[in-house]
Formats: structure tokens, sequence, C-alpha cells
């Protein structure tokens, strides 16, 4: 059976996500932070009808109160596709780089932090392409993102911070 139409080799696509930042509750991460905003841009290729590659930049946020914690990740990946018609699963990971910045009054833990970071990370992602036309699809993803800055307080001590979380995203793929 031919490959379905949306799964040509070589076509490139863009795509757009919006939805929410769910912060880990670790006791070296962002505990008490509540949930925030997550969006993404990103290009990728279909090499195969099977696999894809992306490339994205994007933003995720939390607040406690008046601190603030963002990260701005740029990354690169693949995706494993279930190849279908219309409705087709997949799994993804990717790597890249994560410019990260904490802004923190100061506590119990630290003299305040208001500080910026740029480091490696990585994804693991799960999502749904749900095809309307051969051009057009829904997408549906869930992403989980590590990545763990150093942070310095104002009295020159440092703090490793998780800033990983989940993502989930609602969001549109569009092929060329």
């Amino acid at each position: 059976m031919p490959p379905p139409r949306h799964a040509q080799f070589g076509q490139p696509y863009f795509f757009a996500h919006l939805g929410i930042f769910d912060p880990n509750d670790d006791l070296d991460g962002l505990r008490g932070y509540d949930s925030g905003g997550h969006f993404e841009f990103g290009v990728g290729s279909r090499v195969s009808p099977m696999f894809a590659v992306d490339g994205t930049i994007g933003a995720y946020g939390a607040e406690r109160g008046s601190d603030e914690a963002t990260v701005v990740p740029m990354t690169i990946g693949g995706r494993l596709i279930i190849p279908h018609p219309f409705i087709e699963p997949y799994l993804g990971a990717g790597l890249g780089l994560y410019f990260s910045s904490l802004d923190e009054r100061p506590g119990a833990i630290s003299t305040g932090i208001d500080d910026t970071s740029a480091d490696f990370g990585g994804y693991l992602s799960i999502g749904l392409d749900m095809w309307l036309n051969p051009r057009v699809a829904l997408n549906f993803e869930g992403k989980y993102h590590w990545v763990n800055p150093t942070f310095q307080d104002s009295s020159g001590r440092d703090f490793d911070v998780n800033m990983g979380g989940w993502t989930a995203n609602l969001g549109v793929r569009v092929a060329f």
C-alpha cells in the first residue's frame, strides 16, 4: 500500500503549538510554582513515511507569587511515526540549547536570585497528528523537558535548579 499523501518523502512542514507548562515538584526544582504557559514554532521534514526531523524554538515559564522562572529551548529532534491516512501517533526525542532565567526574591534558602544560564538539555515527546486534509493536521502533544541550569544568588552561592517539566500542547502542522 502506498504511504498517505501527507507522508511523502522529503515533505517539509511548519508547526506551531500553544499549551501549558507543569513544572516539576522536585526539591531542587520549581517546588511551589504554579503551572504556566508554553508555545513553540518549528519546521521539519518527513524524511520517510515513518520518520521526521524537527527544529523548534519556543518558551515556557511558571510563577510563584513574584518569583518567575522562564526557559527558551532551541532544539532539534526526531519523531518515529506510525503512518496512517488520518490519525498518526508518534514518539519523539531531541536535544538542544536551553536559555533559562530565574528571578526569586530573598528567602530562607538564598539571598535572592536574578540570573540567567545557557545549558544543554533534552526532551521526550508523545503526540498525535489528525490530518484534516493532505496539507493540514491538528496536533496534540505532551513533552517532558530536562534541563538543570546553575544560578548564582546575590551572595555568590551557586544553585542547581531543575527547570524541566511537562508541557501539554494543541497545535497545527502545515505541509508545504
